[in-house]
């Protein structure tokens, strides 16, 4: 298939130990345990009635031979408190981190005040490192990561600092955005009836803790919601163009997805879609006998259609490879009134580039003269990059422009809620019950 979104398949997480909501088990009832015996043994573990994160402890306690650490470091266990309860200063909310237990923790157990204070700081460190809501719970076509990585070890890292609270907060994103929406969020909080735009700035911090964490310098950056592609050269915007992208019907809406722009097609066909051809070619076809000639369709071999080459190709005359599971590309067409146009969602899911001529020559480091000349060839051919190039498609309802000045655009996919459910502590347990169900369906 070739440009076209696929329709995600249903996301079912496995069961959890136990049955799928078997009640969690409470740190009260094991009395002075071993740790290590606990942690190995219990499956799932609260302390009044807030769960754990058992895997990422029974990591952290390895590391430390399933021995007690906090009591020995009391400077670095105030440190780390500091920084859950000021987790609002990255737009997260404290008490999805035991806030509230934090604050009466002088009332609980030797071994409950232990593992709760490990359990909100791994997980705290975990939401800066990858997000509340990590990839494994996300939709199907939001598949933006930051890359694995070790919550266990970056807490050693932070106790055997001089500044822990410093260390874990180095997790965090640094992008333009990320600081910009950072900034937005505290002048915020003062303000009357903002709660609409701090739910907004939060959900998109939210966002950017889903990109890796060293973007590359070079990069061609895609933003569903501005409907808007800007390539960046040393992590400068040097080149800014309009884009048509997916329809908001959720089929075609377009994915967050990350891969590498590697080669050139000129002139290329257009292999349609199976399900664009049954749905939509197949039944005008059947209206209208000429339809298939008329608009350069031709049927293959295995009986599939694609339009042939030239300037009334759907795919107009320019498409870059870059290698997806959506089938999802940057391409040109020959419909350019649309690029006049203020909501660009007219597509299957595939990204239709206003000014892709000027962007090929920037990518091929040609002149565009040169690309003008393969083109009038009118013949299928392929060119591989000089230096293959990352491109990120990504859903930003709020972010940093090339002034590094704030923006916002509206939801038009209607993503953000999903992402608040994970946010929201008064929705969270219901967002958790989803993840186990169907998503991305």
């Amino acid at each position: 298939m070739a440009c076209a979104l696929v329709a995600p398949a249903v996301f079912a997480a496995p069961p959890r130990p136990g049955g799928a909501f078997a009640p969690a088990s409470s740190i009260a009832s094991f009395g002075n345990a071993d740790l290590g015996e606990l942690l190995n043994s219990a499956p799932e573990l609260t302390i009044a009635g807030e769960r754990l994160h058992v895997g990422l402890l029974r990591r952290f306690y390895a590391r430390h031979g399933f021995e007690p650490v906090w009591t020995s470091r009391p400077a670095q266990a105030a440190s780390l408190t500091n920084a859950v309860l000021s987790a609002g200063d990255q737009g997260l909310t404290p008490e999805l981190f035991h806030a509230n237990l934090l604050r009466s923790a002088a009332t609980l157990s030797p071994l409950e005040r232990e593992l709760l204070l490990s359990d909100a700081f791994l997980s705290y460190a975990d939401a800066l490192a990858r997000g509340v809501m990590p990839v494994e719970r996300r939709r199907d076509d939001e598949t933006l990561t930051p890359g694995p990585i070790d919550v266990a070890a970056a807490l050693d890292d932070a106790i055997a600092s001089a500044a822990p609270e410093a260390v874990i907060g180095s997790l965090a994103p640094t992008t333009p955005t990320y600081r910009l929406l950072r900034e937005a969020l505290q002048n915020l909080r003062s303000a009357p009836t903002a709660t609409g735009r701090v739910r907004e700035i939060e959900v998109n911090l939210e966002r950017e803790r889903w990109l890796p964490r060293q973007l590359p310098p070079d990069r061609v950056w895609v933003n569903v919601a501005d409907e808007r592609l800007v390539l960046y050269r040393d992590d400068r915007p040097v080149f800014s163009t309009k884009v048509i992208v997916g329809m908001d019907e959720r089929r075609n809406q377009s994915p967050e997805f990350e891969t590498t722009i590697n080669g050139l097609w000129f002139n290329p066909p257009w292999n349609i879609p199976a399900d664009i051809a049954a749905k939509e070619i197949m039944p005008k076809a059947k209206r209208d006998p000429n339809y298939l000639a008329l608009h350069h369709i031709v049927m293959l071999p295995d009986g599939g259609l694609q339009q042939v080459a030239g300037p009334y190709s759907a795919l107009g005359q320019l498409m870059f490879n870059m290698r997806n599971r959506f089938d999802v590309y940057l391409h040109d067409t020959p419909s350019k009134n649309l690029f006049s146009r203020d909501d660009r969602r007219v597509s299957h899911g595939c990204i239709r580039v206003e000014n892709l001529r000027d962007l090929a020559a920037l990518l091929m480091q040609q002149p565009a003269e040169a690309i003008d000349q393969a083109i009038e060839t009118r013949d299928t051919t392929y060119s591989t990059l000089p230096q293959a190039v990352p491109v990120f498609v990504v859903y930003e309802t709020a972010f940093a422009d090339a002034d590094d000045r704030l923006q916002f655009r509206r939801d038009v996919y209607g993503r953000d809620a999903e992402i608040w459910q994970y946010l929201d502590p008064q929705q969270r347990p219901m967002a958790e019950r989803e993840a186990f169900g169907q998503r991305g369906g």
